[in-house]
């Protein structure tokens, strides 16, 4: 057998758009993103030089978690169209060199599923779930005290039905947790994967990827305590394993939504036969700071190489601040225990920040995920209390301002009503979004818009080897890449002072001018040819 193409390792250096549906164009003027919006931009997509597109989840659902709650798989959500139009969608996105990637999400299902439904009748899909009787005298106490991974400790993780029993959610109350002890569940996954294989997407994002498998007992939470009730469990390789093999027959990816502070544990997900790469969380919270930005890079790329898995780089998504904005603010790191209302921000050093966060972002080996609106360099926006719908804010009791800042319908045009988005957009856009309108970006070659499309135009030539650190004052980031064409260097001076170059025959791309005397300015970014 032959070593794999180019062709069939893309996955291994590309860069994946994420495209959350609802907030990234109308096109049928009624407030909400939608399959025909995205269609109209797939142009857009393909100018910005991205290979593939990962969607949120499109499926039916009540939107009790921003689509996170799936009523249905094989159906497209009526907001956002058709099947039809989404097998469309798929097609025309390859067309024009551009792979599709789609959300599954196995951990839980809509409260509105008929498997949840029919199990709230009585029927035997109660197996398929985790209902339990409740403790105390009475049974009004909930069957374990599990934490909630919205709120923490203070909310429950199980809700009681009229006739006494009890069911476990990890999230909602309206997002029932699978019994993936029960064949019927695996089963299933197994034919909604090969459903949309055979609709030709190229991969599927795993959502809570390490959540899935619980405790058969289900016993209370003990901090420290190994193994954990529900997070990693040993069962989970042979599910991954089995949906590999699904994946192989069609020359699919996966990639995982993996949150652990155990590296070796977390290699274990990216072994040959299981998940072909996972989200790298560490990369995505890590402050602006050279050496925790250096820190994160080394573990990275340690973590993944015993199982020969590349890295994936990322530095905002649905779920966390903006780039701009954190990159603005004293704690430039995120963290969801610390996320506030009012937290003071500068924009312009974040925007310098985010800039040259993005060149050292798509220099790094392995495969970049670029969320919606980060190319326009989008602020996190401030959202009226009254226009909040993010669970996460409400389960806070109001302190957390949630996630629907970084989901604002993106800005297309500027004079257009509502910056271009389509009808009036389903959260507000802010005062001033026109002037970050992809047009007006299009059109300025200094804008950030204009430094992702010249960025990931010179990419590829950085190839897929491995990245040498340079020696360099404290506070600057320098490493080479042995590319296409001869070394290529990447330099961020995150120092206080200008810093002198390395040696090098050609300045390709800055994340912004280099000071009167040549030297690269505080939180600047440049990529050299050796």
């Amino acid at each position: 057998m032959g070593q794999p193409t180019h062709a069939q390792n893309w996955w291994r250096s590309a860069v994946i758009y994420q495209v959350y549906v609802r907030s990234f164009a109308d096109g049928d003027g009624d407030g909400t993103g939608d399959l025909a919006g995205v269609r109209a931009k797939l142009p857009y997509l393909a100018e910005l030089g991205v290979d593939a597109l990962w969607f949120n989840p499109w499926y039916l659902s009540p939107m009790k978690d921003g689509g996170y709650d799936v009523a249905d798989y094989r159906v497209i959500d009526p907001a956002f169209g058709t099947l039809a139009e989404a097998e469309k969608l798929i097609a025309e996105a390859k067309e024009l060199g551009i792979r599709t990637l789609v959300d599954i999400v196995p951990n839980h299902v809509s409260d509105q599923h008929p498997w949840f439904r029919a199990a709230l009748a009585q029927g035997p899909e109660r197996e398929l779930f985790h209902f339990r009787p409740g403790r105390g005298e009475h049974g009004e106490l909930p069957p374990n005290d599990w934490p909630s991974q919205f709120a923490g400790s203070a909310e429950p993780v199980w809700t009681r039905l009229p006739d006494g029993t009890w069911y476990l959610h990890l999230f909602t109350p309206e997002q029932p947790d699978l019994n993936w002890a029960h064949p019927a569940v695996r089963q299933e996954h197994e034919e909604i994967l090969r459903f949309w294989f055979e609709r030709g997407v190229a991969g599927v994002r795993i959502d809570s990827a390490a959540l899935l498998a619980k405790d058969p007992d289900l016993p209370d939470f003990v901090e420290g305590r190994d193994p954990h009730p529900y997070v990693d469990r040993d069962e989970l390789h042979d599910i991954y394993r089995s949906w590999r093999t699904v994946a192989d027959a069609y020359d699919g990816i996966f990639v995982g939504e993996v949150w652990l502070p155990d590296t070796e544990r977390f290699a274990r997900y990216l072994r040959p036969d299981e998940l072909h790469t996972a989200f790298n969380f560490s990369f995505l919270s890590c402050p602006w700071d050279a050496g925790r930005l250096r820190t994160s890079i080394d573990e990275t790329l340690a973590e993944h190489a015993p199982v020969g898995a590349p890295a994936t780089w990322v530095l905002c998504n649905h779920d966390v601040t903006r780039t701009v904005t954190r990159y603005g603010r004293a704690d430039s790191g995120f963290d969801f225990a610390t996320k506030a209302f009012g937290t003071p921000t500068d924009l312009a050093l974040g925007t310098r920040r985010a800039r040259a966060g993005a060149l050292l972002s798509l220099a790094l080996p392995g495969a970049v995920y670029l969320y919606q609106g980060e190319e326009l360099g989008l602020p996190e926006a401030e959202i009226p209390s009254d226009r909040i719908q993010d669970p996460m804010h409400f389960r806070s009791g109001g302190t957390d301002p949630g996630r629907d800042g970084c989901r604002v319908p993106l800005p297309w045009t500027a004079d257009a009503p509502y910056a271009g988005f389509g009808g009036e957009p389903w959260l507000p856009q802010p005062s001033g979004w026109s002037a970050y309108a992809a047009d007006l970006q299009a059109a300025d070659p200094g804008s950030m818009l204009s430094l992702y499309r010249a960025a990931l135009t010179i990419r590829p030539e950085f190839g897929d080897g491995p990245l040498t650190w340079l020696p360099t004052p404290e506070g600057v980031l320098a490493f080479a890449r042995a590319g296409q064409e001869g070394r290529l260097l990447c330099v961020v001076n995150l120092a206080d002072a200008p810093a002198d170059l390395p040696a090098h025959s050609r300045l390709l791309l800055g994340s912004g001018p280099l000071d009167p005397q040549g030297r690269l300015p505080k939180d600047t970014a440049v990529w050299l040819r050796g």
